[in-house]
């Protein structure tokens, strides 16, 4: 046996709480990122904290909670019954020590394994709790989860809640910055959540009546809901649903005591199926499921006595009970939902007829497509076996664990030059390329079936695996990569159409992306820097002064394997393609990407106009 293979207790290390955290952060709060995507660690950390206080509302203890964020310094304020003041340092400092162990308190907590605000007091440079109650307050401050000073305990005339102020710490989330559109959509959801809690962020008030009915109603076009939402409630359910009049797949909103399960988990699945099941015994047919659920936009939330998730981040739910002395998970979802959905639809006769007619029309849809969705099935399987187009990552391919899915993504760029450089630069565990062959169509007004007639729209549909619902998207992060000039533009573009056409929900879920590249290198003998801008440019010169080397990248063709690894790994910048709450997608298409309006050509001048301003004044 050779030295460096021996295995001994030299080798055997035990790590304090802080510093487990710090070395494996992901083990805590998934993926790290720098704030571009709404499942970044920035975010996680602010999540963890606000589920406290949401905690202390849901035990009837302080309506308003109060969130700022300026730069990188984050401040969580509630009015709950704050932290008993002689555990402040424990309830923040020491694994499993918490207040959510006793079922008597917090019966149907999300936070119940005692870690949140500990990783985000070792995960941040400066963390401060502050706890007032019985008119004393008793806080304390950390660097990097160590404790910097004694603790603080003084008389004090300020209400009663908990006060958290922290700031991530930028060698662990590199160059990152909060996004308050990621930000105010979480918030958005606890509100709908829990009606009649007050957020404040940054000075604006979040505030709900009508929880998921809301939802539905805020983050949808009125005009596009073929009837109006229907709205259940229950002890431990509520649910929301209508159809939508355009939209071609499947929309969820799930949540389970208060947390978004993105990744859905048997509260959805029970859902999917209950839907299916009432409509077939409402009408006396035999509907198929995918045509009564085509179309459907959803939201449901259930609260579970300890629920079980499949990750830290709790993404998705894994527990089949209820809890206490409640059926499982899939049969109390079945029977709220075969009583009053049912009632419902027997008193709305015209909802009933407007959904019986959606479900009709979807069924003539899928058998006129039948055969070219056949046909379009046998020809994705048969370029998967040779595909030159995909270049899947490890974690499709059984050699990666599942449980790394919220970091995979899919490159999708044209062209053999680029998407070799990304190929060759990627990391093979979790980067996948999809590589177009010319400008995909401009599918604005097109039906579903240019979907499965287009080779290339076919396979990439087929890539993402998203022909019924967003359910089993294979990645997380879909990131457009093409150059930055006026045809890799135009393909932006174009493929934001399609997304928009026929999966707006890829977008409204923020798992699409544009990849920035950048579009200088200005470098000397002993530095190098990359660009992304004229502005940075110019700082690059005179950061290096004398006469840099300056290259202008025209493609990502040219830059090299070796450079392209830090511009799709820890430098990563990315552009989330977003949608404004008060936007029509319907409008949004017409106006750029419908026939040629006298409107948009002003827009066009108009636009020019700026762009050119700019382009004197430098």
């Amino acid at each position: 046996m050779t030295q460096d293979s021996q295995y001994t207790e030299e080798n055997i290390r035990s790590l304090d709480w802080r510093e487990h955290i710090r070395m494996r952060p992901g083990m805590y709060i998934g993926k790290l990122g720098d704030g571009s995507s709404a499942d970044d660690g920035i975010y996680i950390l602010l999540k963890e904290v606000l589920d406290n206080s949401i905690d202390e509302y849901v035990m009837g203890a302080g309506k308003t909670i109060e969130v700022s964020i300026q730069g990188t310094k984050v401040i969580v304020r509630d009015y709950g019954r704050g932290i008993p003041l002689g555990k402040v340092v424990d309830v923040v400092s020491k694994m499993n020590t918490g207040g959510k162990y006793d079922s008597r308190a917090f019966k149907k907590s999300v936070g119940l394994n005692g870690v949140g605000t500990k990783a985000v007091n070792a995960l941040s440079t400066y963390f401060r709790v502050e706890s007032t109650r019985d008119g004393k307050s008793s806080s304390a401050e950390f660097e990097s989860g160590e404790l910097t000073g004694k603790e603080f305990l003084e008389e004090t005339s300020r209400r009663r809640g908990t006060k958290v102020t922290f700031i991530p710490d930028e060698t662990i989330f590199k160059n990152y910055k909060f996004r308050t559109e990621y930000v105010a959509k979480m918030l958005r959801n606890y509100v709908y959540l829990n009606p009649g809690l007050t957020i404040i962020f940054n000075g604006e008030k979040f505030f709900s009546e009508n929880g998921l009915k809301d939802l539905l109603e805020d983050n949808n076009n009125q005009e596009d809901m073929l009837y109006p939402i229907i709205h259940l409630k229950g002890d431990d359910i509520e649910i929301a649903l209508t159809h939508s009049k355009t939209q071609y797949s499947e929309e969820y909103h799930s949540f389970v005591n208060g947390q978004h399960t993105t990744q859905g988990g048997t509260h959805q699945a029970a859902f999917r199926e209950a839907i299916v099941k009432t409509i077939r015994d409402f009408y006396g047919k035999g509907y198929e499921a995918s045509d009564i659920r085509k179309s459907i936009i959803s939201a449901i939330s259930i609260k579970v006595m300890e629920p079980v998730f499949e990750s830290q981040t709790k993404t998705k739910l894994g527990s089949t009970e209820m809890g206490g002395d409640l059926p499982t998970v899939r049969t109390y979802v079945n029977d709220f939902i075969g009583k009053y959905l049912d009632n419902y639809l027997h008193k709305n006769p015209d909802t009933a007829e407007k959904l019986q007619r959606k479900i009709l029309q979807a069924e003539r849809e899928r058998k006129e497509l039948s055969g070219i969705r056949k046909l379009a099935k046998e020809r994705a399987k048969k370029a998967s076996l040779h595909n030159k187009k995909l270049r899947d990552c490890r974690i499709h391919l059984g050699d990666v664990k599942k449980d790394r899915r919220l970091e995979t993504t899919l490159f999708i760029t044209e062209g053999d030059s680029a998407s070799g450089s990304i190929t060759k630069s990627r990391d093979v565990n979790t980067q996948a390329v999809f590589s177009l062959r010319g400008k995909p169509l401009n599918s604005y007004s097109m039906s579903k079936k240019i979907v499965y007639e287009n080779e290339e729209f076919n396979l990439l549909q087929a890539a993402l695996n998203i022909e019924e619902s967003m359910e089993d998207l294979r990645y997380n992060n879909i990131v457009i990569a093409t150059d930055a000039d006026v045809d890799g533009m135009h393909i932006r573009l174009l493929l934001i159409t399609f997304f928009l056409q026929f999966f707006p929900e890829l977008i409204k879920e923020g798992h699409l992306y544009i990849l920035q590249t950048p579009l200088f290198r200005v470098r000397n003998k002993k530095e190098t820097i990359y660009c992304y801008s004229e502005a940075e440019k110019l700082a690059a010169i005179q950061k290096l002064s004398g006469k840099p080397e300056i290259t202008r990248f025209k493609g990502l063709g040219e830059i090299s394997p070796d450079e392209f690894k830090h511009f799709i790994g820890d430098d990563i910048r990315l552009d989330p393609v977003m949608l404004d709450r008060e936007t029509s997608i319907e409008e949004l298409l017409q106006f750029y990407m419908g026939k040629n309006t006298p409107d948009r050509q002003d827009f066009i001048i108009n636009n020019l106009k700026v762009e050119l301003d700019l382009v004197e004044d430098k």
